[in-house]
């Protein structure tokens, strides 16, 4: 009795009686994935090389604002941007040549010809190098928790950083696994996955900066108010300690940029998204710019100024500015505006997901077309 089997295009040939269970064959893949990380001296040697990294900036950090108030709150986003920082160039290189390098080692296409469908190997491969970059985040927490212990710092924004650093990890690690199944060659993989992330931290910030002329909005009536004596002051005899200052207000025409126009250029930033979604809780109502050090407020750190500053973007130009916002006393920003980080996530994941399911397709097999010098096994 002989029996015969169509191959389908796109799949192994295998009965759906006899293929795999999705989520079992997607363990199987990062199960050898993680065996050959975990192997690897180079991944430890990495680990040790970040550990002593982020701690000497943690330690030149602490020394430097020792002194200062509210240190721990300085502290703590000084290391979630570094943090950050050196995992957007860690991921890549954790990602990048996941598939592309499986195929010119020729043990791709010994995945390709079991019951493994393209996304299996792709989902696999995808969450071993997310489990691998969050070994380097992972090893960045005892520096978060020591700046969190000298307080200052909600426990909630710790946990939503973690949170937030992992997600962008994750994405980052999908974008390197997609160009890597797209790719022939693992070198130009990496460096396309590299360039994509530089576009994002970087190139959103050019493309921001390249529309500002194109916002601009000349003769715009603005009202401005400040703090001095009376006109008729004589300055040429000492003030009386009676003397006190009035709220001045001046109308003068002037040129404004309507930031809010474009702002949501910047949603895609990693640094954007990370520190615009913490729930900051250290001068009041968050909208307020930091007060002096002297009214027991807690200052900006470097997270915290780059969410007020894309609020400040979101709000655009102020045309009445009040005594109590050019003493940088008083509200500045509207309490209902939107954050842009959920903008960020769905654009991020839209380019991730697009670079998988280009890479799956990639990866059907039997192949139509092989580029030229590409190994099969």
């Amino acid at each position: 009795m002989s029996v015969s089997i169509t191959e389908q295009p796109g799949t192994t040939g295998a009965s759906p009686d006899l293929a795999l269970a999705y989520w079992s064959g997607v363990k199987a893949v990062f199960g050898l994935e993680m065996r050959q990380r975990l192997r690897a001296r180079a991944w430890y040697i990495m680990l040790g090389v970040w550990f002593v990294v982020i701690g000497l900036v943690f330690l030149l950090a602490s020394v430097t604002t020792a002194a200062t108030f509210g240190s721990g709150a300085i502290l703590f986003d000084l290391v979630v941007g570094f943090v950050l920082f050196f995992g957007l160039l860690v991921a890549p290189g954790l990602s990048a040549n996941a598939v592309n390098g499986d195929r010119a080692a020729g043990t791709l296409a010994i995945l390709q010809i079991t019951l493994l469908t393209p996304g299996q190997i792709l989902w696999g491969k995808w969450l071993a190098s997310w489990v691998a970059s969050l070994a380097f985040l992972l090893v960045s927490t005892p520096f978060i928790f020591w700046a969190l212990a000298l307080g200052g710092v909600n426990p909630a924004e710790a946990f939503v950083s973690l949170l937030m650093l992992s997600v962008e990890l994750g994405i980052v690690s999908a974008i390197g696994i997609g160009i890597s199944a797209l790719a022939n060659r693992p070198l130009f993989s990496i460096v396309t996955t590299y360039m994509v992330v530089a576009l994002l931290g970087i190139g959103t910030l050019i493309t921001f900066g390249l529309s500002y002329a194109l916002i601009e909005e000349e003769n715009a009536e603005v009202t401005y108010s400040y703090l001095d004596y009376p006109p008729d002051t004589d300055y040429s005899v000492a003030l009386p300690p009676s003397a006190e200052m009035e709220c001045i207000t001046r109308t003068q025409i002037q040129t404004v940029h309507h930031t809010e126009r474009t702002a949501w250029l910047l949603a895609a930033n990693p640094f954007v998204i990370v520190a615009d979604s913490v729930p900051y809780s250290r001068g009041g109502d968050f909208g307020q710019v930091s007060q002096p050090v002297n009214t027991g407020t807690q200052p900006s750190g470097v997270m915290e100024g780059i969410s007020q500053g894309v609020r400040f973007l979101q709000a655009g130009p102020d045309y009445d500015i009040t005594c109590e916002e050019s003493q940088g006393l008083g509200p500045v920003l509207p309490e209902d505006r939107f954050p842009i980080w959920p903008l960020g996530l769905v654009l991020q994941s839209a380019l991730a997901g697009g670079l998988l399911w280009l890479g799956q397709r990639k990866l059907v097999t039997p192949a139509r077309r092989l580029a030229q010098g590409t190994r099969v096994a």
